[in-house]
């Protein structure tokens, strides 16, 4: 769906219906491989980069390299979760943001994330999400 809502510059349009469609494969791919805890996915999903932030409920990491080695340090079980809402906006067709409400079995609050998206290199990758990478995340639980 295409928006013709104002972005914050002029020549970037909302939710270009490839952008759209693309990313929404891309967060997939991410869910998919974060429960069944495929690391070698999540880290290609990630921005390879010194940039790259993910900011935990527990966690700062900052640069790719030390989110590759918290996810090849942690505990692979309850990974498990239902979302409750999924927003997801892009912008032209190179950048958007993906945000998710969540559940985990045995767990009161309700869990928060969101995440940057940027499209790198050509786009031809469509094995692994048409060339979308998180350049930035960010994980919160909320007490209800």
């Amino acid at each position: 769906m295409t928006s013709s809502a104002t972005t914050p510059h002029a020549s970037l349009t909302v939710n270009l219906t490839l952008a759209q469609e693309e990313l929404q494969q891309a967060f997939d791919l991410y869910e998919d491989a974060l429960i069944h805890n495929k690391v070698d996915m999540l880290d290609a999903l990630f921005w390879n980069s010194p940039h790259t932030l993910r900011y935990g409920a527990k966690e700062n990491l900052n640069g790719y390299d030390e989110i590759k080695a918290f996810r090849a340090a942690r505990p692979s079980a309850g990974l498990n979760r239902d979302i409750l809402d999924r927003h997801i906006v892009t912008f032209g067709l190179g950048m958007g943001v993906a945000n998710i409400t969540f559940r985990r079995a045995g767990e009161a609050r309700v869990g928060r994330q969101s995440q940057t998206w940027v499209k790198s290199g050509d786009g031809t990758d469509a094995a692994l999400a048409h060339g979308w990478r998180v350049v930035s995340a960010h994980v919160s639980w909320m007490d209800l």
